[in-house]
């Protein structure tokens, strides 16, 4: 075991990765096209710093499920609602975590080379989120020579700092969760495949093993009042929802212990060898939140410090590994001076039948299957609209059956397809209706007509209420209920029928193009078709922003309405025929 290296061994090793020298190039200055460019020194005002979201990188041991379908999509929409609001330089990233026992070990199981079992693998999450319509501007890996480098600085800067010691470890380590557990957070418990008694972690229930050896760690314990101090804050509201926060406040307030942060070589040597020290691997956990920061341009060049898009504006990740980016990650941070994410979006995970999903008892959902089966825009939906953050969220097809139907194909589908017939039954142009509506030539609206037109108002506010809030779950179902209660108005008023149905018809029109736009980040490619059925002119950006959700903004649309053929947004899907 090679002894702790002194200060001024990283602070050579500092030097020589911000050098320029051409022996080597350091990750930021090799990945320079990665910084978003701020304009030029002389400018008084630099532009707002991008606005940044990531998903957790996702572990290739196995493939995808579900619940990483479920994260992706969460993340998305948040990126696809800033660039609703006008911000276009949002940025989204995903990605793959590659290090670490369960690589090594799965890789060993199929018999493969572990950098090929990685780069198959990797093409799985890659190619999910391409069938999801995920909008990720970066994806990245942890084999990424780039990302090696920016590591091992990170640790050079740790150690530079004193907050790095060598010490024996022994505990409880489970290689599925790759990390150390008390006694305090392990049980007996019985194998449910073969009914052995075996140790597993009391919060994942995953396998422990007895460890003890001699490694690196990190001084968490140095940390605990200021993590305490920004859970506390108010005002930022690091962690949403509440409940996880009142969690961590708990479990930090009870005492923190110092961290191992490497483990020996000779157990694992898939992963980043500490720098100086060959006989240790970093441990998988710095390794991958670094990633957030490799992506921002990590190491920042000198005098180019403020100019990219770190700090991340929000960390979208499960309940599961609430502890690593809500304690590990600030604390690291917080060691050398980096600012801290701004808010972590924890969600709960899915089940079936109640029951948590596990490969191992058959249960687990294929999202390219599910895909496949019920489209893309449907999948985002019912994730969306039926996934909770605060408490798990059971799966079903019979609940997608059930939503599709009721929802959009009976819902919104159904709502558009009758108001493009009533115009073409009826004669009548909603251009012209658009107009008359403008003007204010029609006639005085009844009570119905004028309380949706209130409520049509007051929408997209209340909607942008809670996107603010991250709350994505009840945006949704805010817009539903306004669709909701638009076709309710539509069936009381009978427009089909009624020889003065111009409010109602309007008021339709407007519900169904304000809702369009607001699902945009939530069903893109529906969310278009629906506007183009309206004839809102969708090749102009400004129609389909957030400031044109304001009832009456758009005095252009509706031309080929109740012409053209009706098109079904919603069709049957074949398991229902």
């Amino acid at each position: 075991m090679a002894t702790p290296r002194a200060p001024f061994r990283a602070l050579s090793r500092t030097a020589q990765l911000l050098s320029h020298r051409p022996a080597w190039k350091c990750a930021s200055c090799r990945s320079v096209a990665r910084i978003p460019r701020r304009g030029v020194a002389t400018e008084s005002k630099a532009p707002p710093k991008p606005y940044y979201i990531t998903t957790p990188i996702f572990y290739v041991n196995a493939s995808p499920h579900v619940g990483h379908l479920y994260t992706m999509i969460l993340a998305d929409i948040l990126k696809r609602w800033k660039v609703l609001l006008g911000e276009t330089n949002a940025r989204l990233l995903t990605g793959t975590d590659e290090h670490g026992m369960k690589i090594q070990q799965a890789a060993a199981e199929a018999g493969m080379d572990t950098q090929a079992f990685c780069d198959m693998n990797c093409r799985t999450f890659k190619d999910l989120a391409k069938a999801a319509n995920i909008d990720n501007d970066y994806f990245i890996r942890t084999t990424d020579p780039a990302h090696r480098d920016a590591v091992q600085y990170f640790w050079e800067m740790l150690n530079h700092r004193g907050y790095i010691y060598t010490a024996k470890h022994e505990g409880w380590y489970s290689v599925s969760d790759e990390t150390f557990y008390p006694q305090s957070q392990v049980q007996n418990s019985l194998d449910p495949s073969t009914g052995k008694k075996r140790m597993v972690s009391v919060e994942t229930g995953k396998e422990v093993e007895w460890s003890s050896e001699t490694n690196y760690h990190f001084r968490l314990s140095a940390f605990q009042d200021r993590l305490l101090d920004l859970y506390k804050n108010e005002q930022q509201k690091f962690i949403t929802p509440g409940k996880y926060r009142e969690e961590v406040i708990q479990s930090v307030s009870s005492g923190l212990q110092d961290l191992s942060i490497s483990r020996p070589a000779g157990r694992l040597n898939w992963g980043i060898p500490v720098p100086g020290d060959d006989t240790q691997t970093i441990y998988v956990w710095l390794d991958a939140l670094v990633n957030y920061l490799t992506q921002a341009g990590y190491p920042f060049p000198p005098g180019q410090e403020n100019q990219h898009i770190w700090p991340a504006d929000v960390h979208v990740v499960g309940k599961d590994i609430v502890r690593f980016h809500c304690v590990y990650w600030p604390a690291f941070l917080m060691a050398l001076d980096l600012p801290v994410p701004r808010r972590v979006l924890v969600h709960g995970h899915w089940t079936m039948n109640q029951k948590k999903m596990s490969k191992s008892t058959g249960n687990v959902v294929n999202p390219f299957f599910a895909i496949d089966r019920f489209g893309t825009d449907t999948m985002r939906f019912f994730l969306a609209y039926k996934g909770s953050l605060s408490a798990d969220s059971d799966y079903d097809n019979e609940f997608i059956l059930r939503d599709y139907q009721k929802r959009l194909l009976g819902g919104i589908g159904n709502l558009s397809t009758r108001l493009v017939g009533c115009a073409k039954r009826g004669g009548w142009k909603l251009p012209a209706l658009i107009r008359d509506a403008k003007e204010g030539r029609l006639p005085t609206p009844g009570t119905e007509d004028r309380m949706l037109q209130e409520q049509l108002e007051r929408a997209p506010a209340q909607v942008a209420k809670y996107m603010d809030q991250l709350n994505s779950r009840a945006a949704l179902q805010h817009i539903m209920d306004l669709l909701h209660e638009t076709q309710r108005l539509f069936h009381l008023k009978e427009p089909w029928s009624n020889p003065e149905p111009q409010w109602t018809l309007y008021n339709t029109a407007e519900a169904l193009r304000i809702s369009a736009i607001l699902l945009q980040p939530f069903m893109p490619t529906k969310s278009l078709e629906t506007l183009q059925l309206l004839g809102v002119d969708t090749s102009d950006p400004s129609k389909r922003t957030f400031s044109a959700t304001t009832y009456g903004s758009d005095p252009d649309y509706g031309e080929g309405v109740g012409v053209n053929k009706v098109t079904h947004l919603f069709p049957r899907l074949t398991s229902e025929r």
